[in-house]
């Protein structure tokens, strides 16, 4: 997690909208505004805006629209050849499955476990509660991968219209997080969705595909994509991918 910009920042209040995006800083590189208010209307006005929440335990609520903007267009996902292998195992073997929207409390307790190297988690209890709240309202999803009755990987992120902001993911097998995500592109490209939002760049998300565009190159898919009419995600049925 950056630290906070010693200059001034606009601090919201519930009744206030959030900044222009143009009006975030370079550095670090994003951070927009402060404030206090994860309820489900601030959210997705957030994300309609290209704007999500992301700071540490003890600091307000934080607000980002990093310039430039890391996004995966589902058609550009790259699994690599290792990957390939042990789904086509995983599925011969019937070694795992993958649900939709099965346990999305259990997924985000499991992405808030620390890290190798990190002392902490951003997945705070109170973003806990927020993304809660925006799933038992329909726009936070989860994608869950089993091996038996065990829970070995998964991600988490909030869905409006036919745009999906990814959030965070976990492994507890080789290869769980990323065979969760692939499971997930399939899905989306039959719903008619095309791009994912992954907030920061990571040489992991760039191995399968992910790039850098402009903050305005971004905003301009989020505009078009979150005015198309959400899909019915009770009906939709999630598979392993057909490696």
């Amino acid at each position: 997690m950056p630290a906070a910009s010693q200059r001034s920042l606009a601090w919201v209040e519930p009744h206030d909208p959030l900044p222009d995006p143009s009006l975030a800083l370079d550095e670090p590189n994003g951070l927009l505004a402060a404030g206090a208010d994860l309820s489900a209307p601030r959210l997705l006005a957030a994300y309609r805006s290209g704007i999500f929440p992301w700071y540490s335990e003890g600091q307000p609520v934080l607000w980002w629209s990093p310039d430039p903007r890391m996004v995966l267009p589902l058609d550009e996902f790259r699994p690599s050849r290792s990957l390939i292998k042990t789904v086509r195992r995983a599925r011969r073997e019937e070694r795992w499955r993958v649900t939709l929207d099965a346990c999305f409390d259990r997924v985000m307790r499991a992405c808030a476990m620390p890290r190798a190297g990190q002392d902490g988690t951003w997945i705070t209890a109170q973003i806990a509660a927020a993304y809660g709240a925006l799933h038992r309202a329909g726009a936070a999803h989860s994608v869950e991968l089993w091996q038996g009755a065990a829970l070995a990987g998964g991600l988490y992120g909030v869905a409006i219209g036919r745009m999906f902001f990814g959030e965070s993911m976990f492994a507890r097998v080789p290869d769980a997080s990323k065979t969760a995500l692939w499971a997930l592109v399939s899905l989306l490209r039959r719903h008619g969705f095309s791009v994912i939002d992954c907030q920061q760049n990571t040489r992991h998300l760039a191995s399968l595909g992910a790039r850098e565009i402009t903050r305005a190159s971004f905003l301009q898919h989020v505009a078009a994509l979150t005015r198309q009419p959400d899909p019915d995600w009770r009906a939709m049925s999630i598979e392993l991918p057909d490696a």
